[in-house]
């Protein structure tokens, strides 16, 4: 094969292979959820607004308040994927619309990713007692509790 039939054999897979390239590195964005812009919150009124209304306006909030009963909350999110990577979140909007005990609006808040910060859960497992044990202890701690029934292939139907 001379290298001019070389050249033109391999320009199909290379410039296929330069496409999924660049494909594979364009990142992915998706949205999730829905927070009320600046625009539409100036339709809201401070002491005049109802819950109701707010939910006519802007739909079901993304959360009730869980600790306290007078706050809405509203939130969007969005995600970025560049190729094999995990998704990354570049920006979040959290509002939070808090009404009075007569479900008139107080105050509404907006946080941002800025904002956040890491909360650590408080994880509650049940110790199974295992961890202490060695491999060897585990075994012989088990021959007390084997049958005769279970070794010699007994049914237990009565």
């Amino acid at each position: 094969m001379t290298m001019t039939k070389l050249r033109a054999s391999l320009r199909a897979p290379v410039f296929v292979l330069a496409v999924v390239a660049l494909t594979a590195c364009t990142p992915m964005t998706r949205f999730h959820g829905f927070a009320p812009d600046a625009r539409e919150l100036a339709q809201l009124a401070v002491g005049q607004t109802t819950r109701d209304e707010v939910m006519t306006l802007f739909g079901p909030p993304t959360s009730d308040g869980a600790l306290r009963d007078d706050t809405l909350y509203y939130v969007a999110s969005q995600f970025d994927r560049i190729g094999p990577f995990a998704p990354q979140e570049v920006d979040r909007t959290v509002i939070a619309l808090r009404f009075d005990s007569a479900d008139r609006l107080r105050n509404v808040s907006r946080y941002t990713l800025e904002d956040g910060r890491v909360v650590t859960l408080d994880r509650r497992v049940t110790d199974d007692g295992i961890g202490d044990l060695g491999v060897l202890e585990q075994l012989l701690g088990s021959f007390g509790r084997l049958d005769a029934g279970t070794l010699l292939g007994a049914d237990d139907d009565f």
